[in-house]
């Protein structure tokens, strides 16, 4: 199947009861049983069936199915939030004195919760890119895992997946590979057929679509072996095989901790989901569009991957089909233009999101790294005449005319 054909029909169900074309909200806390003896199978997962909405749903469970279908892995949980979604994958296989590699070009939100892994005991090591040769020097015997975005959010890096994933699949002791791919979406590549072991998404973006739900989902492709020599929690969930991480992490510290994901969001991610390769189509040409835009004006620096001066042009059209994603940065010289700039426009929202169907703005440095060190900022790509462009999908025709208007009141 085609994209947009997988989106409708791969792991979508008719509702049996109704024959709804699309999964209902099962809003409930409980679900009822026949028996004792029922409700206790089901509990010892002996049984299929639901229980209690923190541990399942069948509208969650359906977001679930389409979610993993549409990454194609072999299964995914859904979590109240991308962050969530973050934190619970690594947690799940970091414990205190282990160590963890990240790329340093991340969103804020995930640079400020490796600083409380920090208190956690688990040791974050960052990476200026994620690359076999900047990662080698940093590995030792308690790396248990590397986290990368895949297009880097804002400073719009993109990470050669096959090549790092060959790197660390093929030592002695191989390591497991966790790729945030809510900037990229299935829509511009399927992480897994790069060599990804663990997918994450922070749903509330682009698969959403609409801005209205706050949710996130990590997907497993079932590829790496859990040893349980240098993993030992995963001893008590060998008998699942290749299902050993999605095990550990459903009936442990994901049911645990209840980072679930309420039916109601579940519902508007699915209604959303079904247009994302229709509006990822369109955020990217007129990504592309708008950055040639900010390129042809000599009073501004733009970033954006598709670009032909992009150190990233030729890994983007390899890797995401010449598509640079919905996402693109400017910086308009100091601090005082970029807030006069913001505040001139008259179509784009001065927003704290990506992946909405409106164009949203920010000032990075100001919100969303302002926890962050100096240090830290310009690793991920902020300064403080930096913002951050995420695409809507309005006529191109006029966000140029916009930013244009806003480029020249902001000289004034």
């Amino acid at each position: 199947m085609g994209f947009n054909t997988r989106l409708l029909h791969e792991g979508a169900a008719i509702d049996k009861g109704t024959g709804a074309t699309v999964t209902p909200v099962y809003q409930v806390s409980a679900f009822a049983h026949g028996s004792a003896e029922q409700l206790e199978a089901v509990f010892s997962n002996k049984a299929p069936g639901f229980a209690y909405t923190r541990i399942g749903n069948p509208t969650v469970s359906q977001f679930e199915q389409r979610m993993n279908a549409l990454e194609g892995g072999i299964g995914a949980v859904a979590c109240s939030s991308g962050m969530a979604a973050v934190t619970l994958s690594l947690l799940n296989i970091l414990s205190a004195g282990d160590e963890l590699i990240a790329s340093s070009a991340l969103f804020g939100g995930t640079i400020d919760l490796f600083g409380d892994l920090e208190a956690l005991g688990i040791k974050v090591r960052f990476a200026e890119h994620i690359t076999p040769d900047e990662l080698a020097p940093l590995i030792t015997d308690k790396t248990k895992a590397v986290f990368t975005e895949l297009i880097g959010n804002p400073r719009l890096d993109v990470v050669d997946l096959k090549t790092v994933s060959v790197f660390l699949h093929d030592r002695k002791t191989p390591i497991p590979f966790i790729v945030d791919s809510t900037t990229a979406t299935p829509y511009l590549v399927r992480s897994f057929e790069q060599g990804a072991d663990i997918v994450v998404h922070s749903t509330s973006k682009y698969i959403n679509g609409g801005g209205n739900s706050i949710s996130g989902v990590i997907i497993d492709s079932g590829n790496f072996n859990w040893d349980t020599l240098r993993y030992p929690a995963f001893e008590k969930y060998r008998r699942f095989g290749k299902f050993a991480y999605l095990a550990k992490l459903r009936n442990g510290i994901w049911r645990n901790i209840g980072a679930c994901l309420s039916p109601q969001n579940a519902f508007m991610n699915i209604v959303g989901m079904e247009t994302l390769g229709l509006r990822m189509e369109r955020l990217c040409e007129n990504a592309l569009a708008l950055a040639k835009f900010f390129e042809s004006r000599d009073d501004i620096e733009v970033n954006y991957p598709a670009l032909e001066g992009s150190a990233y042009h030729e890994l983007s059209e390899r890797l995401l089909g010449g598509r640079g994603g919905a996402i693109l940065t400017i910086r308009a010289g100091s601090r005082e233009r970029a807030f006069k700039l913001i505040n001139s426009l008259k179509y784009a929202l001065i927003a704290t999101n990506i992946g909405d169907v409106r164009t949203l703005v920010i000032h990075p440095a100001s919100t969303i790294y302002l926890h962050s060190t100096e240090e830290q900022m310009h690793s991920a790509g902020v300064y403080e005449d930096s913002i951050r462009i995420s695409i809507g999908i309005e006529d191109i025709g006029d966000l140029i005319e916009d930013f244009s208007q806003a480029l020249d009141r902001s000289e004034e």
